[in-house]
C-alpha cells in the first residue's frame, strides 16, 4: 500500500519556551519560498535587512515545490507569472505559454541561484507555532519549527500562498485503501505508474481537469478512470502554444514596460474586463462575434477580458454560460456523459465558482474507458480496502485514487499555524467568526506580523505575482520609514480593521458570486463562515489604497 496525503509528522519538542536561545536571532523572517518568500529576502536583503526564509519543503518554488501531479501547470499566461527583478527576467526564457511544474521547478532552482537565496534560507522547516514577545531581552516574534528549531525577529512576514492547508472530505476510510491514494497537493516526485490500471478522480476543479486529461492518456486501452464529479467545470480553452525563439526576443524587449503593465489591469493580467461595455451594446449577431472571439483567443479571456456586467447582470451571465455550453456539449459524444460535464442549463452562476482552463479533457471521455459519475446524486459514502462505496450501495474497486477535493483557500494556511498576537490570542480564535485585517496585510493584535497573497488582499483575483510584487514593495517601504524614524513596533487599529471588513463586503454586494458556495468565499469548506475572502476591487484600486495609507502617515496604524 502507497499513500501520502501530506499529513504532519510528529514534532520534536526541543524547544519549550519562546525564551529560549534561537538557532537565528534576525531582523526578518519570511515563512515559505515562493514567489513571496524569494522576492521578499531578494528586497529586504539589499535594503540592509537581516532576512532569513523558512521553507518546509526541500527546495524553493512554493506550491509549486510540492504540485507533481500528473499534468500540473499554471493558467496564468506566459510572461505574466514570474517575477519582475530583471536578473532573473533577462536571463530566464520560457518555452511554452503555460508552463508546467517541471519548468516552473526549474525557474525556482533558477531564481535560488540566480539571486543567490539559499545562503539565507532553512529548508526543511515547517513553521508550527509564532508567539508575540516583549521582556527585557527581547521584543518581537519567537518563531518555532516542527523539528525545534527557533527564530527570534523582530518582523514576522508570511508568503505560504493562497493553497497551504489541503482539505480532506469527511469520509469514513480514508486510511483503509488497499492501493496507491495520494492528494494531488502532496503528490510523489517520482510519479505514479496508472498503465492498465483501474483509477479514480476526486473532485473536478482546476486540478482534477489536469490530472484526468493526463491519466486518461496514461492508463491505455486496457486501465479505466472514473472522474468523481460534484459540480461541472466550466472550463475555457487554453490554447496552449510553444515560444518561438523570435517571439521570445519580442518580449524581452519589453519585459519591464509588460512587469509594470500588469499592475494597471484588474487581475494583473495584461488585460481586464471591457470597461463601459456592456452585453446590452451589441445585437445578438455582434454578441455571437465578441463570444467566439474571446473564445478562440483562449484563456482567461472568455470571461475576464468581456463584458463588465458579466458578473452584476443575470441576463449577460446566462449569455457567456449558454454560449459556453453549446461550445462544450459539441465535443462530448456520449448524451449522458454530455449532460453531467456540461449541462444546457447552469447549476450555479457562470464563474461563480473559478473556472479552468484545459486542453483536452472535454475529449477524453469520448475514450469508452473514462467515466463521470455524479456526486450529487450519487454522494461518496466511504473508502472501503477495495476503493470507493457511494449511496447507492456500489462498491466502486479501483487501484489508484487521486484526492483532487483543494484546499482551506486564502486563510486556512494561516490559521493552521499556531500564531499568538500581544492579547495572547490565536490568529485562528480571532478570525473563527469571520477575517478582520487591514488593508490584506496585517492584523490588530498581531504587531509586527504581515502577510502576502491572502485574506482580504486581492488573492483570489489575481494573478500571483501581480499581486506579490507590489504587497512585498509597500511593506519594505512601511519597514524602511521605521528604521529612518527610531520605531519598532507597528500595529494595526481595530477600527481600520472594521473599515476595510466593511469596504471588502461592498465590493462583492453586486457580484453574482455572492450567489454560489465557492473557494471564493470559504463556502467549499464545511463550518468555515462564508464570507469574501479576497478584495474584488481590482489590483489598480487595491494599489491606489494601500499607497495612500502611506501617503497619509500610515493612517489606521499604531506605530511606537
Amino acid at each position: 500500500m502507497q499513500r501520502n496525503l501530506g499529513r504532519s509528522s510528529t514534532s520534536i519538542n526541543r524547544v519549550d519556551s519562546p525564551y529560549s536561545e534561537p538557532d537565528l536571532d534576525i531582523d526578518v523572517l519570511c515563512i515559505g519560498a515562493g514567489f513571496a518568500g524569494c522576492y521578499l529576502l531578494h528586497t529586504l536583503r539589499k535594503a540592509g535587512f537581516r532576512t532569513k526564509i523558512v521553507e518546509a519543503g526541500s527546495d524553493f518554488g512554493g506550491v509549486w515545490h510540492w504540485n507533481s501531479y500528473p499534468g500540473a501547470r499554471v493558467d496564468s499566461q506566459w510572461p505574466i507569472y514570474a517575477l519582475g527583478i530583471p536578473e532573473v527576467y533577462e536571463n530566464w526564457t520560457w518555452s511554452e505559454h503555460y508552463p508546467g511544474h517541471e519548468e516552473l521547478k526549474r525557474y525556482f532552482q533558477f531564481v535560488g541561484e540566480k539571486l543567490d537565496l539559499k545562503k539565507d534560507t532553512e529548508f526543511g522547516k515547517k513553521v508550527v507555532s509564532a508567539e508575540w514577545v516583549v521582556d527585557g531581552s527581547m521584543k518581537g516574534w519567537s518563531v518555532k519549527c516542527e523539528d525545534g528549531f527557533l527564530i527570534h525577529c523582530k518582523f514576522l512576514i508570511a508568503g505560504i500562498g493562497f493553497a497551504a492547508k489541503r482539505y480532506f472530505p469527511p469520509w469514513p476510510g480514508l486510511d483503509s485503501f488497499r492501493g496507491v491514494m495520494h492528494h494531488s497537493s502532496f503528490w510523489p516526485q517520482e510519479g505514479v505508474d496508472v498503465r492498465g490500471k483501474r483509477v479514480a478522480v476526486i473532485g473536478t476543479g482546476a486540478t482534477g481537469v489536469q490530472i484526468i486529461q493526463e491519466w486518461a492518456g496514461e492508463i491505455g486501452e486496457t486501465g479505466s478512470l472514473m472522474a468523481f464529479q460534484r459540480t461541472p467545470n466550466t472550463c475555457c480553452p487554453m490554447r496552449q502554444k510553444k515560444i518561438s525563439k523570435k517571439e521570445d526576443e519580442e518580449m524581452k524587449a519589453r519585459l519591464a514596460e509588460v512587469f509594470k503593465v500588469r499592475l494597471t489591469h484588474e487581475a494583473g493580467f495584461l488585460y481586464s474586463s471591457r470597461e463601459g461595455l456592456k452585453m446590452s451594446d451589441h445585437s445578438v449577431e455582434e454578441r455571437e462575434e465578441f463570444f467566439e472571439e474571446l473564445w478562440e483567443t483562449g484563456g482567461f479571456r472568455y470571461f475576464s477580458n468581456s463584458y463588465s456586467d458579466l458578473l452584476i447582470d443575470q441576463e449577460t451571465n446566462d449569455a457567456a454560460y449558454d454560449f459556453w455550453a453549446r461550445k462544450t456539449r459539441s465535443r462530448i459524444h456520449d448524451p449522458r456523459k454530455r449532460d453531467l460535464l456540461a449541462p444546457m442549463s447552469p447549476l450555479h452562476v457562470f464563474c461563480g465558482k473559478r473556472p479552468s482552463l484545459e486542453q483536452t479533457y472535454y475529449e477524453e471521455f469520448n475514450k469508452p474507458n473514462v467515466d463521470v459519475l455524479d456526486l450529487r446524486t450519487n454522494p461518496i459514502e466511504d473508502i472501503v480496502p477495495e476503493g470507493i462505496r457511494t449511496a447507492d450501495g456500489t462498491v466502486h474497486e479501483f487501484d489508484v485514487i487521486a484526492l483532487a477535493t483543494g484546499f482551506d483557500s486564502v486563510s486556512g494556511g494561516l490559521k493552521d499555524i499556531d500564531i499568538h498576537g500581544s492579547k495572547g490570542e490565536l490568529l485562528r480564535d480571532k478570525w473563527e467568526n469571520g477575517i478582520f485585517t487591514n488593508l490584506g496585510l496585517t492584523t490588530s493584535s498581531f504587531p509586527n506580523f504581515f502577510f502576502l497573497y491572502g485574506p482580504q488582499g486581492p488573492t483570489a483575483h489575481s494573478n500571483g505575482p501581480s499581486c506579490v510584487e507590489p504587497q512585498a514593495d509597500w511593506i519594505l517601504s512601511v519597514l524602511q520609514d521605521m528604521r529612518e524614524q527610531g520605531k519598532t513596533i507597528i500595529d494595526a487599529e481595530p477600527e481600520a480593521e472594521l473599515e476595510w471588513k466593511r469596504l471588502v463586503l461592498e465590493q462583492s454586494e453586486n457580484s453574482l458570486r455572492r450567489k454560489v458556495l465557492s473557494s471564493y468565499n470559504g463556502g467549499n469548506i464545511p463550518g468555515k463562515v462564508v464570507e469574501p475572502l479576497s478584495y474584488a476591487g481590482g489590483l489598480p484600486d487595491y494599489l491606489r489604497r494601500i499607497g495612500e495609507v502611506r501617503e497619509q502617515g500610515m493612517k489606521g496604524y499604531r506605530i511606537s
